[in-house]
């Protein structure tokens, strides 16, 4: 029985480009559609928010959890693509006097993450018209977008497929099959989901391009830059955690006491390291990608990182 055909990268390219076409959509048009959030409905489904890890809160409260994470959940997603973009636009140098098809791709996924930006900060304004004064995102985007671009392409590169795998795998699983949650807030991801596929093809073809051109010193390097980078990345979860559950206990409508507010803050950071880090590090395709690139050491190095966030 003869074997299937690998696409080459030059179909690859070409496919993402005619689905990138395919799927294009409108922020007001298509997604907001003149609708709002209320309080009465719930954002982040229970397999992404783990609400039955707030053992001590009511159903009311448990919604209000899933509010909180749910304008998080698209902040983090507004700020990852700030340096997703840079890199993408910093990548696509390499094909302006030569590949002009994978140009085009490239040049669509910087023009979608730019519309995806303006998305989620239209979410932003609209939750904060719904929900209690007083919320922050602790995160700055251009500062946090700094500090990762100044990894080695390789890490950057890594971390960005891990990112547009779970999101994928986030709305698949847990996201579109809630019919609980607020439909505005399922549409956002359903469109957002929509153009990602695409993208973590695009990652994945950059990433094998740019691996290839690497000495095993520089490989053995990038893979210490990723690790940090997920260090990193726990940091401003843990930052965001004692946001949140502060935000949380402020306008609970009830006294919370110390050790309540204690379990509160420790189960929303164990539903964000689901999130951002667990749920993608064990995403079948971000690993097989990985350990195609990896010595076996270097892969020990990665899961013992990742052991100690658990």
């Amino acid at each position: 029985m003869q074997a299937t055909r690998e696409p080459s990268s030059e179909e690859l390219y070409g496919r993402c480009i005619k689905a990138s076409k395919s799927v294009r959509w409108d922020i007001e048009a298509d997604v907001i559609q003149g609708r709002n959030f209320l309080r009465t409905e719930k954002y982040l489904p229970d397999g992404l928010s783990l609400v039955e890890e707030f053992t001590t809160l009511s159903e009311g409260e448990k919604r209000f959890v899933s509010q909180i994470q749910g304008r998080t959940y698209a902040n983090v997603f507004g700020l990852v693509e700030r340096f997703i973009n840079a890199k993408v636009l910093e990548l696509s140098r390499d094909y302006w006097l030569g590949d002009q098809m994978a140009l085009e791709a490239l040049i669509r996924f910087s023009d979608e993450e730019l519309k995806h930006q303006a998305l989620f900060k239209r979410i932003e304004a609209m939750i904060s018209e719904t929900l209690p004064s007083g919320y922050r995102f602790a995160a700055e985007p251009n500062a946090v977008a700094r500090a990762v671009l100044g990894k080695s392409t390789w890490a950057v590169l890594a971390l960005t497929l891990d990112i547009e795998l779970f999101t994928q795998l986030h709305y698949r699983k847990s996201i579109e099959p809630d019919g609980s949650l607020s439909e505005l807030f399922k549409d956002v991801f359903l469109f957002h989901w929509k153009e990602e596929s695409q993208h973590a093809i695009l990652d994945e073809l950059e990433w094998k391009r740019h691996d290839a051109q690497l000495s095993p010193e520089d490989r053995d390097q990038a893979v210490d830059d990723f690790i940090e980078l997920v260090g990193a990345v726990d940091g401003i979860l843990k930052a965001q955690t004692a946001v949140d559950a502060s935000y949380f206990v402020h306008n609970a409508g009830r006294p919370i006491g110390e050790q309540e507010a204690l379990a509160i803050e420790e189960a929303f950071f164990k539903a964000y390291r689901w999130q951002y880090i667990h749920s993608g590090a064990a995403h079948p395709r971000f690993t097989g990608a990985l350990s195609r690139k990896i010595t076996q050491e270097q892969g020990q190095r990665i899961e013992a990182a990742l052991a100690t966030l658990h």
